[in-house]
């Protein structure tokens, strides 16, 4: 649209960036903590925000929080690119960073680009692009939205999941195929609070868990483990498919449907959760974890967190959590009432080298 319009340096039109066009359609939510106002012009634009943002519970960490502004474009028609041959996906995002701006970019004028300290975010996607709403949404609005709220609230971003009850959470680690996704569904069906189950923002101080409770993956081939009698599992079980860039395919589901609990506030984290693939031995599910190793494995398995400056801070404050290895039962919901037990049981801290007390 700019090359369009941008005739020289010398001799520019009033408005060549349309900076001062006002939107056409305006979206406003409460999420991870802030306002956030979303612009566009674009109706499969709109309509792909209200899928990602629609209905979810109002999170505050205190006061109303920060405002921000995403702004969602489509650019004009490039006349065929890379994406016009694309069937399956588009080309992958790559991370780009210059002075205050973060954003990513892709081929074919599809970006985002993100000011930390004006609070904003632009998002562009071209008109090939649209053809692809799960990945507009997963990799470009939701980055835009996650690395705002994170930034400007000094968040610590965690690939994690949280689950709750009685007003306080468990942060469910592990690593990739150990089960925390199947782990949070389950919890999920038999009346747990959620609160996210990809991305997990916590603020370090105070150990306040947010995340957005929309959509919830699980492998394609996990799929027996929803096939359980009942309306609410029928419903998971004709839940589309995505396809993630690692090939994977994995049943999205919704959460935004009547019976499930999504957490109404932020949860206060009570313990941590790491998920193992292996088997419990003896029918004992939980292995209580020291505050050494329990660190260890967090550090090991959030490198990106890691880095970012509220890492050490959170990790005095999480020191001070009891900590459990969660190891695989012979029924998938064995798990979930051992997290109920962490739950409604009070804890406290395993010595070093020793069991939790409860």
């Amino acid at each position: 649209m700019v090359r369009d319009t941008l005739r020289s340096l010398s001799e520019p039109p009033a408005d060549p960036f349309r900076e001062r066009r006002p939107a056409r359609w305006l979206e406003r939510a409460q999420l991870l903590g802030g306002q956030f106002q979303f612009e566009t012009d674009s109706a499969p634009l709109r309509r792909i925000v209200r899928h990602a943002f629609g209905d979810l519970p109002a999170h505050r960490l205190g006061g109303r929080g920060p405002r921000f502004l995403v702004k969602l474009l489509v650019s004009p028609d490039t006349g065929g690119g890379s994406l016009h041959q694309m069937q399956d996906e588009p080309p992958p995002m790559r991370p780009i960073a210059a002075a205050a701006l973060l954003g990513c970019a892709m081929e074919s004028a599809n970006c985002v680009a993100i000011s930390v300290r004006d609070r904003e975010a632009l998002v562009v996607v071209s008109k090939d692009m649209l053809r692809f709403p799960y990945h507009i949404r997963y990799e470009l609005l939701e980055f835009a939205v996650y690395t705002l709220a994170a930034r400007v609230q000094r968040l610590v971003p965690l690939h994690a999941a949280c689950v709750g009850a009685g007003g306080k959470g468990l942060l469910v680690l592990g690593s990739s195929g150990a089960g925390k996704s199947t782990l949070a569904l389950n919890c999920l069906l038999q009346g747990l609070e959620f609160v996210a189950e990809d991305s997990v923002l916590v603020a370090p101080r105070r150990l306040l868990a947010t995340g957005l409770a929309n959509f919830l993956h699980i492998r394609s081939d996990s799929r027996h483990l929803i096939e359980r009698p009942g309306r609410a599992a029928a419903a998971l079980r004709a839940s589309p498919t995505i396809r993630r860039r690692s090939g994977i395919e994995k049943l999205e589901i919704d959460l935004r449907r009547p019976g499930f609990e999504l957490a109404a506030r932020p949860l206060p984290i009570a313990a941590l959760v790491i998920v193992s693939a292996q088997s419990a031995t003896r029918g004992t599910l939980l292995r209580p974890l020291s505050a050494a190793a329990a660190l260890e494995k967090l550090t090991s398995s959030q490198q990106y967190a890691a880095s970012q400056p509220g890492w050490r801070e959170f990790c005095k404050q999480v020191g001070h959590l009891p900590a459990f290895e969660l190891r695989r039962g012979a029924d998938p919901l064995d798990s979930v009432d051992a997290v109920r037990t962490l739950l409604t049981s009070p804890l406290r801290r395993a010595p070093a080298g020793g069991r939790a007390e409860r």
